[in-house]
């Protein structure tokens, strides 16, 4: 960018940055989101700055379709902890679900974390985390069952100390 570009894109920050991050900030319902969906689309623009007609439209419509991806992001979350749970917490009571479950998944060993991030948050089929990790299929069942019985087990230790 020449500096007169610079000093145009430095004015276009400073205007519309504050008021676009804010409007994310009421979208997400979260500070930090906010300002990172805001720098991206600012990022996005200077990727296409030459070609950019509006670049306040563009900076909104960007905006808009990272806050639905985040949406998405965060549905498909809950899904796969809602499934997660209701496979370990097999006759577990509901009144225990403010334990964690990311916090006990990130704590997998790396193999069993790996299949479960791609079968439950990435809601893939046991055929495709097969073809993307190069393990048979009933290896990754066989992962699955394993990484439930953990997660199992350290809900059941969780449990036993609550009582």
């Amino acid at each position: 960018m020449s500096r007169s570009k610079d000093a145009e894109a430095s004015e276009l920050f400073a205007a519309i940055y504050p008021s676009l991050a804010g409007w994310c900030r009421h979208l997400t319902d979260d500070e930090g989101t906010a300002h990172e969906i805001a720098a991206e689309a600012f990022t996005r623009l200077w990727a296409r700055w030459t070609k950019v007609e509006e670049p306040r439209g563009f900076l909104y419509v960007t905006a808009a379709n990272l806050v639905r991806d985040h949406w998405r992001k965060l549905e498909r979350e809950r899904r796969a902890m809602r499934r997660a749970t209701t496979e370990a917490l097999v006759g577990a009571q509901g009144e225990h679900a403010d334990v964690s479950v990311r916090l006990l998944v990130q704590s997998l060993p790396e193999r069993l974390r790996t299949t479960v991030l791609l079968y439950y948050y990435a809601d893939l089929p046991v055929r495709e985390v097969s073809a993307l990790t190069g393990r048979k299929e009933g290896t990754i069942r066989a992962d699955l069952h394993a990484a439930r019985e953990l997660l199992r087990a350290k809900l059941g230790g969780h449990l036993d100390r609550a009582h």
